[in-house]
């Protein structure tokens, strides 16, 4: 009996190991390619359904394992025609579509690390990354061809209906390259353990690990009618949205364009989606449409990551999904280590909280001398990995019954709407601005999204709201559409810590009290 055909808490606890998590795959721990594991083994003739796409101008996409698994080894010929050697890098700045799947399973496949870029991303945010990795080659749609143009180093490729003919002169078939330890996918966040972006990186045999996450997170199982909403160039859309439900042999669904939640609910209904994962933000922006009657849902499993619902959230769920939202905790960096089992009968949701650890990961809240705390006492929240303790640099708390409760960032990243940003990155790029002297970024307590970016800003004009509207476009120009301070205030001086630098916390301490006030 495989670990997809057990549901229940106890059996998880009983069964769930990494030996069993590789009698899932057909590859073993020499040898294993994800995109043979993800599409090829599929892709057996049917025409079944691999992803659909809901498309934010309201058409569906629905492409199969058939098609993207031919599409994938005639671009992963074409790589090799063109020179690519296993190790380099291929990035790619695409929504979901057949050359996105084509070009995340191609490069794979030949033993090239994939890296996917978010379509919203301005130059500088564009020419860190590329900087970083030292892409051979940038594949990107005809919209973002002179941004990508305008970032030195990589061979830039449009990826339009000319490529796609241009590989199909290639064989429909590959023979993966790499091996299991070989490197897979570089994945970038704006960071929860770091300052600026950064790509983590994920061997093939990560997909294993996955699994974890896939079974006891977001609870996907042979049979579900699985969607993610969040974009495939971020962990949440890639690794738990893309990467594990196909794993499974499980149709996903994804989102492509500019996020509409009555598009979304009108694709969970068309598609009679079973199994969802989202961010907290996603259901909050469904419940504030008030749209949620005009829809049939078919959930029997939910899932969320990113921040933690608000009440009124959660009872909206309740009421229109009829299942219970279940939170899984965890990082880029780390991974998923708590999960509310969905879909284990046996196993209490607990609302608001992030569940309990996952088979075979050990957590803890400490006090600062190291020693656990007491239920309801705010801590950090600690992991046991390689035989030491290390930080999550969140705070935490655990019930008498062995749950825990999120209660805020320990670092000086910003969560908003689902959204992970870098204080410092932003900061930076308002500094380029010529009225900027001193800025500094935290993220302010909001109802709706959990936090905003604020920045308090010194400035050698006076500030105003039309340099408030200036410093807010110009920074969404050089990062992402989602990455810019949505409150701007203007201050003639900025706290500081004895050594000089900028102290967010007593920023932080301040907009919290006001908050609190309100």
């Amino acid at each position: 009996m495989k670990l997809t055909d057990l549901t229940s808490f106890a059996d998880a606890q009983a069964h769930a190991s990494m030996d069993a998590l590789w009698e899932l795959f057909d590859g073993n721990r020499d040898f294993l390619n994800i995109a043979h594991e993800c599409i090829t083994r599929y892709a057996d003739g049917s025409g079944r359904a691999a992803v659909r796409i809901a498309h934010s101008d309201g058409h569906d996409e629905i492409l199969t394992f058939d098609q993207i698994s031919s599409g994938a080894a005639q671009f992963a010929h074409w790589l090799d025609a063109e020179g690519v050697q296993p190790g380099d890098r291929i990035a790619f700045m695409l929504e979901p579509s057949l050359p996105f799947y084509v070009c995340l399973f191609g490069a794979m496949q030949t033993g090239a690390i994939s890296v996917p870029m978010f379509t919203l991303f301005g130059p500088d945010a564009l020419r860190l990354r590329v900087n970083d990795c030292n892409p051979a080659i940038l594949i990107t749609n005809t919209e973002k061809a002179d941004l990508a143009h305008s970032v030195e180093g990589p061979r830039i490729v449009v990826a339009d209906d000319g490529l796609l003919d241009e590989i199909a002169k290639y064989p429909a078939t590959y023979i993966p390259k790499s091996k299991a330890n070989d490197m897979a996918v570089f994945q970038y966040t704006s960071g929860t353990t770091r300052e600026l972006p950064e790509a983590v990186k994920h061997t093939h045999k990560s997909l294993v690990t996955l699994m974890f996450a896939a079974l006891y997170g977001t609870g996907i199982r042979p049979g579900d009618e699985f969607f993610c909403p969040s974009s495939p160039a971020w962990g949440h859309g890639l690794w738990h949205g893309t990467l594990a439900p196909l794993g499974l042999g499980v149709t996903t669904g994804t989102f492509a364009g500019r996020f509409d939640p009555v598009r979304l609910m009108k694709a969970l209904d068309d598609y009679g989606i079973t199994n969802m994962s989202a961010a907290a933000t996603h259901y909050r922006m469904m419940k504030n449409s008030g749209k949620g009657g005009d829809y049939n849902f078919h959930f029997n499993k939910l899932s969320y990551t990113g921040e933690p619902i608000d009440p009124a959230t959660l009872d909206w769920i309740d009421a229109n999904f009829k299942v219970p939202a279940c939170s899984m905790y965890g990082t880029t960096e780390i991974g998923v280590v708590l999960v509310n089992y969905p879909g284990a009968k046996d196993f209490q949701v607990k609302r608001g909280s992030l569940g309990k650890a996952i088979p075979g990961q050990r957590l803890e809240v400490q006090r600062p001398d190291g020693s656990a705390s007491r239920a309801g006492e705010t801590g950090e929240l600690m992991l046991w990995r390689r035989n030491h303790w290390e930080t999550t640099k969140d705070r935490a708390q655990i019930d008498e019954d062995g749950y825990f409760y999120h209660k805020g960032r320990a670092d000086d990243v910003i969560i908003s709407a689902g959204w992970t940003m870098s204080a410092v990155e932003i900061e930076n790029t308002m500094l380029k601005h010529d009225a900027v002297l001193e800025c500094a970024v935290i993220g302010a307590p909001d109802e709706a999204r959990g936090l905003v970016v604020k920045a308090f800003v010194i400035a050698n004009v006076e500030g105003s709201d039309a340099l408030t509207k200036e410093l807010q476009a110009f920074t969404r120009e050089k990062l992402a559409q989602h990455e810019f301070p949505r409150i701007v205030e203007y201050v003639s001086e900025l706290p500081k810590t004895p050594a000089g630098k900028v102290n967010r916390k007593v920023l932080r301490e301040q907009e919290a009290s006001k908050a609190s006030a309100n």
